[in-house]
């Protein structure tokens, strides 16, 4: 006899569960509407007012009704840009001097960071007491920093011709520090004292993430500090290093308070940086259509040289 086992039926397939949608929450959206505002209220708005009155025949003239200054174009870029007149020679002037202060703060702030961060880098007794003597010009504020900084550098009752003259009798006559040709560079030493801990700051969190290993290795196979600095420090410093000089240019190129605090209103021609000629331009002579125009025309520079230096750095650390 045979028995013939019946198969158990098959239960149908289950459908797949179906996914509920997730309702996204409106709470991070909700917390960026006062950053929004701000940075609307802060930043966009005035950029687009200054680009709206770079457009208008905006002087003396028309302050009590700006909305009602004659609109003409590009005329205050072509007045500012032209290089043959008198305008554009000054301005000319003053962006080859900020250059050029800028090339030299950058890189001495620069040095003067990696130098501190590197010798600060293994403990030692005193190694905290540095650190806070270092970042003392960082934390001091710019106005009281580069007050001081004044009265050290007048002419007659300064301290440093006091120690140059009186003391050390390095010189005979008391050299003008904040006029002349030592103007420029009493700018940049205020500068450097003031942007290098910053410098020494980023620097020194970068040294923080080095590995140790790469260090012993190096070291093992008979490379010396300067060869562990080239091979070692300097590669593994490259993200910190691409936005630090790209911070240092910014803050150079576009400082007003430390020459205007330093020199006042009107800056020697030796130290007439951009920042103080486009407040000449705008606030002495009150022609606000031309000092916008520069203004704006000092944007789209830094915007290039920002652009361009920021594709040229990643296009090199990803060949690297």
């Amino acid at each position: 006899m045979t028995t013939t086992l019946k198969a158990p039926d098959e239960a149908p397939p289950e459908s797949p569960p179906r996914r509920k949608r997730r309702r996204t929450p409106a709470l991070p959206y909700l917390l960026l509407i006062p950053a929004i505002v701000l940075e609307l209220a802060v930043h966009v708005i005035p950029m687009i007012t200054g680009i709206w009155m770079s457009l208008k025949e905006l002087t003396q003239f028309h302050i009590r009704d700006w909305g009602g200054a004659p609109f003409i174009g590009l005329d205050n870029y072509k007045v500012a840009l032209d290089f043959n007149s008198a305008t554009g020679k000054e301005l000319l002037h003053s962006f080859w001097v900020t250059c050029a202060c800028t090339i030299l703060v950058v890189s001495l702030s620069y040095l003067l960071g990696l130098t501190g961060a590197v010798l600060l880098q293994r403990p030692f007794r005193g190694r905290a007491l540095l650190r806070t003597l270092f970042l003392t010009p960082y934390a001091l504020p710019v106005y009281a920093a580069v007050i001081i900084w004044s009265f050290l550098l007048q002419r007659d009752t300064g301290a440093l011709n006091h120690v140059l003259v009186d003391q050390l009798h390095l010189v005979d006559d008391r050299p003008f520090w904040l006029i002349g040709g030592n103007s420029f560079w009493s700018l940049v030493i205020v500068m450097v004292w003031k942007h290098w801990p910053f410098a020494f700051l980023c620097i020194m969190a970068g040294l923080q993430g080095i590995p140790q290993d790469l260090y012993e290795a190096a070291y093992m196979d008979g490379a010396g500090f300067w060869r562990r600095l080239r091979a070692v420090t300097l590669p593994m410093l490259g993200p910190v290093n691409q936005v630090l000089l790209l911070v240092l240019f910014l803050w150079t190129f576009n400082d007003f308070n430390s020459p205007y605090v330093l020199f006042g209103k009107s800056a020697p021609d030796q130290a007439d940086l951009i920042s103080i000629h486009i407040y000449e331009s705008s606030f002495v002579t009150w022609n606000f259509g031309l000092g916008s125009a520069m203004s704006v025309a000092l944007l789209l520079f830094l915007s290039v040289v920002s652009g361009i230096y920021l594709f040229l750095t990643r296009k090199a650390r990803a060949d690297a």
